[in-house]
């Protein structure tokens, strides 16, 4: 049986004038629950949200025996509208996707964004109001389920000034170390109010982007540097510091990343790095990181390698995993997407055959970098979401438990970043009306984010489609969660085919994510 829709969206439109909204543009009412559209230059449209009303996704129920329930979100019409059918008997329509529980992967950890200075930065910016309904959006029962945080350790290039939390020359001895006012204004209200509303457990974890600038060759926060050998305790003292000072505060620390992007600081980097060749990262870990950590009782921290782009993949993570004295300190791969377009996901498959006992985690993706400053953000763009999904489904194909953005939100010029380093956001924050924007690339994450549960397995979901995408989990409850991206400007009616006995037979539209929940047999 097709799903049936329950409900339709407003739309309101209005230009794209000098990134600001103009007083002109109009609103149509909404009904609780639905998005209240803006179409701006870009070819779909943005979800308005201000201190009277934000569009919600609501709990979601498992589907009864024998039906499932699909959300669907289209460049034309829909975001995450729910619709719901029976499980057939034979199978009907011109495509299919050949889902097969046999066959099981690794285990989910999760999917999240970043608490950086400029995200907490620019939820304050926003009447109170308006700001809870941003957070509420990410983690709250009836918004989109993150359960993974990263948050940098000390500042990064979406700050507005370069800093650490010991920016005193020659104090080896950390004395004088200390949390710095953005941790008190724009992370830990956030981290910590995303803890209270959030039904699910979240993994905090951290990355520092450069220590202070006194321990680099350089003596810079940015350029081309790596930490003078006799800062590798220190430094390793300072992030336990950072783990101990965050918890201190009611922010529990799940894992960490040793160094944000290590090879970039072999470069005249522009913002906030540190270089870390292979080796060297290997040595720290086995002699300085890893057995500060143990002695401070924070081996429980789940250490993630790498934490850059997959073509540093495998070859950056063999030292430190086919070193036994190191090995035992590392638990899993950490990857950015920024290379993906031109190196391809078998790298990913390499990684995890190289110890097949860590998991590998997408830690770090967004839009608008690399492009001329005023298309860093682009209102409404579907492209963007429906790049971010394709990225979703094709990581976890290849052995990623999960997938983290970057900011959670920044404003409408895609800062602050002290560096100019301006990038696009799932939310766009527009302090001039106190509203925000929740972006395709929201709704992309939310198709991943909401319906899969931490410790599902993924299995085999093989489309026969070439302009079809999907993957497939096994919730903890039995419940199957199929992701399909449809890229094409057909719609398709499709199958699903369920191990071969159940089949969902229902619309794919053009250029739309969908996420199905079949009813476990």
């Amino acid at each position: 049986m097709k799903p049936t829709y329950l409900s339709t969206i407003f739309v309101g439109i209005s230009a794209y004038t000098d990134r600001l909204v103009p007083e002109a543009a109009v609103l149509l009412p909404a009904v609780s629950g639905q998005c209240v559209q803006r179409q701006f230059e870009y070819e779909s449209f943005v979800c308005v949200c201000d201190a009277t009303f934000c569009d919600e996704v609501g709990v979601v129920a498992p589907p009864a025996a024998g039906t499932y329930s699909v959300y669907t979100s289209s460049r034309d019409q829909f975001r995450l509208e729910p619709s719901f059918g029976s499980v057939e008997d034979a199978p009907s329509g011109t495509a299919s996707i050949a889902v097969s529980t046999a066959s099981r992967y690794q285990s989910m950890i999760g999917f999240g964004g970043a608490f950086t200075d400029s995200t907490g930065l620019n939820f304050n910016k926003l009447p109170a109001q308006a700001q809870e309904f941003a957070i509420r959006a990410y983690f709250a029962p009836e918004g989109i389920g993150y359960n993974i945080g990263r948050i940098p350790i000390a500042g990064s290039d979406c700050s507005t000034r370069p800093y650490s939390y010991d920016d005193h020359e020659g104090d080896i001895a950390l004395e004088l170390w200390a949390l710095e006012p953005e941790d008190y204004d724009y992370k830990f209200p956030y981290l910590k109010r995303a803890l209270e509303i959030s039904p699910r457990e979240i993994f905090y974890f951290g990355s520092p982007w450069a220590p202070p600038a006194w321990m680099k060759t350089n003596g810079m926060f940015n350029g081309s540097g790596i930490l003078l050998p006799e800062m590798w305790q220190p430094w390793s003292d300072y992030i336990v510091k950072f783990v101990e000072a965050y918890e201190a505060e009611g922010v529990p620390i799940w894992g960490l990343t040793p160094q944000n992007e290590p090879l970039s600081g072999y470069q005249d980097w522009g913002w906030n790095t540190c270089g870390w060749n292979a080796e060297d990262m290997r040595d720290w870990i086995k002699l300085n990181l890893g057995p500060t950590l143990e002695a401070a009782g924070l081996r429980r921290l789940k250490m993630m390698i790498d934490d850059f782009n997959r073509d540093t993949l495998p070859d950056y993570v063999i030292p430190s995993l086919e070193d036994p004295d190191s090995n035992k300190y590392v638990d899993g791969v950490a990857v950015h997407w920024y290379s993906d377009t031109g190196v391809g996901p078998q790298v990913l498959d390499q990684a995890h055959e190289v110890d097949p006992s860590k998991f590998l985690l997408y830690t770090e993706a967004c839009e608008g970098y690399n492009v001329e400053g005023a298309l860093s953000v682009m209102l409404g763009s579907w492209t963007r979401g429906e790049h971010y999904f394709d990225n979703i489904i094709e990581d976890l194909n290849h052995w990623s438990g999960g997938w983290v953005d970057w900011n959670m939100a920044l404003d409408i010029t895609g800062g602050p970043n002290w560096a100019n380093n301006l990038l696009d956001s799932p939310i766009i924050v527009n302090e001039a009306t106190g509203e925000f924007y929740k972006q395709p690339t929201f709704y992309a994450m939310a198709h991943a984010s909401k319906f899969i549960e931490r410790d599902g397995v993924r299995v085999d979901a093989i489309p026969d489609n070439g302009g079809l995408r999907s993957t497939a989990v096994i919730n903890p409850d039995g419940t199957i969660v199929v992701l399909v991206l449809n890229k094409d400007d057909a719609s398709y009616d499709i199958s699903i085919a369920i191990d071969g006995t159940r089949y969902v037979n229902a619309n794919l539209p053009a250029k739309s994510m969908q996420t199905f929940l079949v009813a476990a047999a």
